[in-house]
């Protein structure tokens, strides 16, 4: 959609009437003016997209290169908290502060799924995780060590999207 043409169908949606302005008529009227219509009418634009619809996000791309198969089981439940309590937590829980974090920054818990997601799949994949493309081993810098195995998985369910 094209700027003028934006704005004629906020001004319809709206029922205002504008008047057209110099940029000096503008600048008398506020010396922002110009640039503040100017914002609002790029960010109308920008915001209204193309009219189909909301754009779907590629899927994200982890460095081990994991994928989800299709038949994949895996979840919090049943692999996602297990993995955590054992290999995250003594330094990434909530429980957690100062020095007893050994470093964790504090944004970075995974004592609940959502914790987890929020730290990042792609983070965890990065630091942690093993797929077809390399086997990450950043994390945990203590024992004990997840198996290669259980990098592997992670990968899958980090990929998965954390179910």
């Amino acid at each position: 959609m094209a700027l003028a043409e934006a704005g004629a169908k906020i001004r319809r949606i709206l029922g205002v009437e504008v008047r057209r302005y110099s940029s000096a008529a503008m600048k008398a009227i506020h010396p922002w003016g110009g640039l503040v219509v100017s914002a609002l009418c790029a960010a109308l634009f920008v915001a209204c997209g193309d009219g189909d619809g909301p754009e779907e996000q590629p899927p994200p791309v982890f460095s081990s290169g994991s994928t989800c198969p299709p038949d994949s089981t895996l979840t919090w439940e049943s692999f996602g908290q297990g993995f955590m309590e054992t290999y995250c937590m003594s330094c990434h829980s909530s429980s957690l502060s100062g020095s007893a974090r050994k470093g964790a920054p504090v944004e970075h818990d995974y004592d609940t799924l959502e914790a987890s997601r929020e730290a990042g799949a792609e983070h965890i994949d990065r630091t942690t995780a093993a797929g077809p493309a390399r086997v990450n081993r950043r994390m945990p810098p203590v024992y004990p060590e997840p198996s290669e195995d259980e990098r592997r998985m992670l990968g899958e369910w980090l990929a998965c999207g954390m179910p």
